[in-house]
């Protein structure tokens, strides 16, 4: 029977006992600063979102709150509600994202399956500049071509107009990151059966990045949602609900808390504080509904 050398012995992995002192310190230090930056980037958000909650959470208690519009409503008076405003804000957003998902999603595979060559450099140039943006510029662009040069008048679809060019680049650069992330072995064993590149992008590509495509989509309305320059440069505010896309004032809940801070009453600064929470409830909605729309098309692939 042969022996065993020290060599033929299995190598035993170190562990933290095995590790030096200053090695540990330096452990023990990262691992408190990160953590303590981290508490220092939660402060402020914990604050802003427990003033917000703090005042506004006895306006939305009422039914009225979600059924009413501000028809009618004088600024000294409590009551009424925010319907028209959400009214305003959903309409604006989902014909923003009629516009900006379909052209975000093809220029993303265009870049991705196709983009080759100089033009596909440019357009990857004119996305990284369209991010950056601000929203009153896009707001001012849309206001001299849509109304100043073509004679729209101001309307809700004029800020759709603008959130397109805010939300444009984050579908956009989302797609691109989702379709990175599809393997190549799947386009190769695609286009070993035969099946054309159009196909093999349609039932197999976007299949399989779609749970992180609609995700992606979900959180760029959220980061549109919220937008004021665009409202308050391309349409007015009304009291009451306007169905009308393409004409006439609407309210948004941007639009309606930029309108009350000019209110003194407490009505005014009360509605304020109720649309804001109004606001965050929304976005937080579109967070979960990704988070969840991820979740049930990564458990059903």
């Amino acid at each position: 029977m042969a022996t065993m050398t020290k060599f033929d012995q299995p190598i035993k992995a170190p562990t933290f006992r095995d590790v030096s002192t200053a090695r540990k310190i330096k452990n023990n230090v990262a691992t408190g600063l990160f953590t303590l930056c981290f508490v220092i980037a939660l402060i402020p958000l914990i604050w802003v979102l427990g003033m917000v909650v703090a005042n506004g959470f006895e306006a939305i208690l009422s039914l009225d709150w979600w059924q009413n519009s501000q028809k009618g409503v004088l600024p000294d008076q409590t009551g009424g509600g925010v319907y028209h405003a959400i009214y305003g804000t959903i309409v604006q957003t989902a014909v923003a994202a009629v516009i900006a998902v379909p052209l975000g999603i093809m220029a993303a595979i265009y870049l991705i399956e196709y983009g080759t060559g100089r033009f596909a450099k440019v357009t990857t140039f004119m996305v990284d500049i369209l991010a950056g943006i601000p929203s009153i510029v896009a707001a001012l662009f849309v206001f001299a071509l849509w109304i100043a040069t073509l004679g729209f008048p101001q309307s809700s679809f004029a800020v759709a107009l603008a959130l397109v060019l805010l939300m444009l680049p984050v579908v956009v650069r989302n797609t691109e990151e989702m379709l990175k992330l599809v393997p190549d072995e799947l386009r190769e064993a695609s286009y070993a059966l035969g099946i054309p590149k159009w196909k093999t992008i349609v039932k197999v590509v976007i299949p399989t990045a779609l749970p992180g495509m609609i995700s992606g989509i979900l959180l760029a309305l959220a980061r549109v949602m919220g937008e004021t320059a665009p409202v308050l440069v391309l349409v007015g505010y009304s009291k009451s609900i306007n169905m009308n896309v393409f004409d006439g004032n609407m309210a948004s809940l941007p639009l309606m808390i930029y309108q009350e801070l000019a209110n003194a009453e407490d009505a005014g600064r009360q509605r304020v504080w109720g649309a804001a929470l109004t606001l965050i409830l929304l976005i937080a909605l579109l967070y979960l509904a990704a988070a969840g729309v991820n979740k049930f098309l990564m458990r059903n692939r």
